[in-house]
């Protein structure tokens, strides 16, 4: 029988390895071999593998001994597990590696280094379980790893440290919760070669959206130093979101968020250390750790070896990856591969929905992981000595969390911590556990009390918000697959790009309706005549915007690129339906309201009527602004390759006013058809009923506004109080104004749909739509299910 390998060169590994070599080792092999060669980098290395293992714990029968103590092991008796977990590391320990083992190590080590003209390279030491990195189990933080090893013997320490921590009490409890047997799980150790990502950057990559799942983006977490302050949660990283279908165009990259990367890890000097964490400079927090065609090489990457990987399996697999920047070449290096463990394997594509039934003040914000609420009493844990005042069902709210901390995290009712991005130890984890989770809010131990009743959603789009007190809230369960087919196309009004990405699960035929009001107030805040025209501000005005607008090359880029990135989230979540994007129709008083607005507008008796959507687009009162609002809906089109977003104009009053507008809109590089470009006019006011047939030839369709038309057929102020008894999109001479619209458009060869809440407030209202013939109905995404079932009743 032939001697089982002991040291194994990664570029002699591939996936068939796996039981030999671990997951982690399995994959960097499997790189090597066949992803190097067409562009991905990975740096070398070998593996030590499982069979290794096993000949250093049998020696002195250590093995038996071990073993036996696990077997009588209660993982629930804390104070027993860290008793047999501690023997179990100490024994391994204290048995020598055997000579021939020690040898071949050392002389796969003295080769790498010969290899990078070293006598004594820098590695990383890794663990790599037989069992870890499956798809249906992570292992993610089970065991130890060592970074910046150098010489032999500290390389022999490190190896014997990997293989004690097989036993650490929290991979004692995974194996045992997740049904491994402790005896089938062995451990390899991978030694590569380190990237000098101390003088650059590192982080995680994964080929989906982690939240959502949603399978058309790669995202991209990055700081500063070693990427081990990423995946502990060490700090709050930047994110990169890009999306795959468009990944050749120039600007695939559909939203980047700036992380403030407090801290970062490095090589240490000396004093024993290895790696030391260190502040970062105020200069480099500012600075994004990734280059536009940095973030896109990564993507392509990340895209490739999701493709090798899947084509292995035989089915989808979206990957967990780790990467590095090397400060020295400047090169980028994929270090490690795993299949995502959470979003994989859903059997179902079932939405968890949350509705709130009231409101509170907002504690904390923070990054949301899992999607779901969770109610406690909050408990403050600043370190590992007070995990045990933590109690069942409590809020686990701490700095960060620790892998060792993972005993107490599956008996929480919600996690929330300071520090930390969207792949870090505690997001990966509570969505294993299917725990809410806010990473990332920077002041949560202080702004939150043990004691305290919290309410922590993950359920609101992409901020995570801890509410004070307990916030009584319904959770629904749809399961789109169940939900019938409507005679008619139900879109979707969507105003939060956050919530795109789960709004996109569900059956409809797209966005009829993106508002960027919300965009406009919550992520941009200023008003785009004051970034143009910072002279007619006053100081301290002008000094809020400076300071807001900071990390951008410009005040323009910043109204430009926030606009885009917020109408490329929904675009690119509902891609290749279409996505209706309708411009501003913010109104005066809304618009003052904003930073930096009240020099620019004027004021009105009934701004509901008054300066406002179409009318303002070829005003010089707001012509400068709504070139930016052309030059961000041109890059979302041209530059990000979304061509299903298509344009609507709001409140369009005459037809001279049209053919202005789609001039001004061609001025700004809009050109109704070109690369396919459809503009669209809301049907909001009675003289775009009559005159139907006209409008017909300066816009491709019209969708119906019901709340305006109502408004101004029955001369009802549609906020007024005193005549709320009267609006009603249902009356007849409404209904009638709709029916007319729909055979003049229909006529001229023209769709016309609907994306009022008429039909999300009235079932029956979307009876009669669905008869006029309406070649779409868009509902707001918790009306859906319930219009679409009611329609379908029709058919």
């Amino acid at each position: 029988m032939a001697h089982p390998r002991l040291v194994v060169p990664f570029r002699d590994i591939d996936l068939t390895a796996l039981p030999e070599v671990g997951g982690k080792n399995a994959s960097i092999g499997e790189l090597l071999r066949s992803l190097a060669p067409v562009g991905v980098r990975v740096p070398d290395g070998f593996a030590i593998t499982a069979a290794a293992f096993r000949l250093h714990l049998a020696q002195e029968g250590g093995d038996q001994t071990i073993y036996d103590a696990l077997d009588r092991l209660d993982v629930t008796d804390v104070s027993a597990l860290a008793r047999v977990a501690a023997f179990a590391r100490e024994r391994v320990r204290a048995l020598a590696l055997p000579a021939d083992l020690r040898g071949e190590i050392l002389t796969a080590y003295r080769q790498l280094s010969r290899g990078y003209e070293e006598a004594a390279t820098d590695v990383a030491v890794r663990s790599s379980a037989t069992a870890e990195d499956l798809p249906s189990a992570s292992f993610a933080g089970q065991h130890e790893s060592y970074l910046n090893v150098r010489g032999e013997d500290a390389l022999v320490e490190a190896v014997r440290e990997c293989m004690a921590s097989l036993f650490t009490d929290r991979a004692i409890v995974y194996r045992a919760e997740r049904g491994f047997r402790h005896r089938d799980v062995a451990l390899s150790v991978g030694v590569q070669k380190m990237v000098r990502s101390d003088l650059a950057s590192a982080g995680v990559m994964f080929t989906l959206d982690t939240e959502s799942g949603h399978r058309g983006v790669v995202t991209i977490n990055g700081s500063w130093g070693l990427g081990e302050s990423v995946v502990k949660g060490r700090v709050n990283p930047d994110e990169v979101w890009v999306f795959k279908p468009t990944i050749e165009f120039p600007r695939a990259i559909i939203r980047r968020e700036r992380g403030d990367k407090l801290v970062k890890l490095v090589y240490a000097d000396g004093d024993g250390k290895t790696v030391v964490e260190e502040a970062v400079s105020p200069a480099d927090r500012r600075a994004l750790v990734l280059t536009d065609d940095e973030a896109l090489i990564l993507a392509r990457w990340g895209i490739a070896i999701e493709k090798h990987y899947s084509e292995r399996a035989g089915h989808p697999t979206p990957m967990d990856i780790e990467w590095a920047k090397d400060g020295r070449s400047g090169q980028l290096f994929i270090v490690q591969a795993r299949p995502e463990t959470v979003h994989a394997q859903e059997k179902s594509q079932r939405l968890e929905v949350f509705h709130f039934r009231g409101g509170g003040t907002i504690l904390a914000r923070g990054k949301s992981v899992g999607g779901r609420v969770g109610v406690g009493v909050a408990r403050v844990i600043r370190s590992a000595d007070e995990l045990s005042t933590f109690r069942d069902g409590e809020v686990l709210v701490a700095p960060s969390t620790d892998p060792d901390w993972e005993p107490v995290l599956k008996r929480a009712a919600a996690v929330v911590t300071e520090q930390g991005g969207r792949t870090c130890h505690a997001a990966i984890v509570s969505r294993e556990m299917g725990l809410p989770c806010v990473v990332g809010t920077i002041n949560a131990t202080s702004a939150i009390r043990s004691g305290q009743e919290v309410t922590v959603s993950c359920a609101e789009g992409d901020e995570g918000r801890v509410y004070e007190g307990r916030i009584p809230f319904e959770r629904e369960e749809i399961d789109p697959a169940a939900l019938p087919v409507p005679r008619v196309p139900i879109m979707l009004n969507v105003g939060d790009p956050r919530n795109a990405f789960r709004q996109a699960k569900l059956p409809s035929a797209g966005v009829g309706l993106a508002r960027i009001e919300f965009i406009v107030s919550s992520w941009i805040g200023v008003h785009p005549m004051a970034l143009l025209h910072p002279e007619r501000l006053a100081p301290d005005v002008a000094a809020q915007i400076r300071q807001r607008v900071a990390d951008w090359p410009t005040p323009v880029e910043f109204f430009v690129d926030r606009l885009a990135t917020g109408v490329a989230q929904i675009g690119a979540a509902f891609y290749p339906r279409p996505v209706i994007v309708r411009f501003s129709d913010f109104k005066t008083n809304e618009y003052a309201g904003l930073l930096g607005g009240r020099p620019f507008e004027p004021v009105e008796n009934n701004p509901m009527i008054g300066f406002r959507g179409a009318s303002r687009y070829y005003d010089d009162r707001y012509r400068e602004a709504f070139a930016l609002e052309c030059a961000a809906i041109r890059r979302v089109r041209s530059q990000m390759g979304l061509v299903n977003v298509k344009v609507m104009i709001p409140f369009c009053r005459t037809l001279g006013e049209g053919r202005m507008v789609v001039e001004e809109m061609a001025r700004n590089g809009l050109r109704r058809g070109e690369e396919g470009l459809e503009i669209y006019v809301m049907c909001e006011i009675p003289n775009n009923v009559i005159l139907a047939t006209e409008f017909a030839e300066i816009f491709d369709g019209f969708s119906i506004g019901s709340n305006d038309l109502t408004q101004l057929t029955l001369g009802v102020d549609r906020d007024s109080e005193l005549l709320a008894h009267l609006f009603d999109e249902r009356d007849p001479g409404v209904k009638k104004l709709i029916e007319m619209v729909t055979k003049a458009a229909h006529a001229a060869g023209r769709k016309v749909g609907l994306c009022g809440q008429a039909p999300s407030d009235h079932p029956e209202f979307a009876e009669f739509l669905a008869d006029t013939g309406l070649d779409s109905i868009s509902v707001t995404a918790d009306a859906l299910p319930a219009v679409v079932k009611r329609l379908a009743k029709l058919g």
